[in-house]
């Protein structure tokens, strides 16, 4: 009888978790979606005007200790590859206030442009992001490449950048 609670009461751990990562989790998306977004200063940026360039598109929170962690090593990674054509998108979350985008961006120093998703249609056309941070790496021909929700292993993440980026001649 003491077996058998216990098995019961793992498979309803399991069930519980398996429910709750399904709902937290981004759908998985094969395209990135055609949208385009408002930075903090003002530019429209068009997803789809990007295509033949590697994108990285962040969501990510100013409350987020995960977010917190990567953003040093996505502005060193934006530094690194974008004069070899990679482009990064960070996006917020409709729960974040743009005082504090727009405060923490300048502390940081953020070189990549910074996006709101002020009504959350953003988030949903990227599979209904819920988790920050969440990143798309999105290759030049416009298909999701890589999908991570928690903090992306950077050397992960920038070889697989640099495998679509044109070859440098020396």
């Amino acid at each position: 009888m003491k077996t058998k609670t216990i098995l019961l009461g793992l498979f309803s751990a399991l069930l519980v978790s398996a429910i709750a990562y399904v709902w937290i989790t981004p759908r998985g998306i094969s395209h990135a979606p055609d949208i385009s977004l408002k930075t903090l200063q003002g530019e429209t940026i068009d997803l789809a005007g990007l295509q033949g360039k590697p994108v990285l598109v962040t969501f990510w929170a100013t409350y987020c200790p995960g977010c917190l962690k990567e953003m040093p090593h996505l502005i060193q990674l934006y530094k690194k590859l974008s004069p070899n054509g990679l482009e990064i998108i960070g996006i917020t979350t409709p729960q974040d206030r743009p005082d504090h985008v727009i405060a923490m961006t300048e502390a940081k120093q953020i070189p990549y442009p910074i996006a709101l998703d002020i009504d959350g249609k953003v988030s949903q056309a990227f599979g209904n992001v819920r988790l920050t941070p969440t990143s798309f790496l999105i290759a030049p021909d416009g298909q999701i490449a890589h999908q991570k929700t928690g903090v992306l292993n950077m050397q992960k993440i920038q070889t697989l950048i640099e495998t679509m980026l044109p070859v440098q001649t020396a």
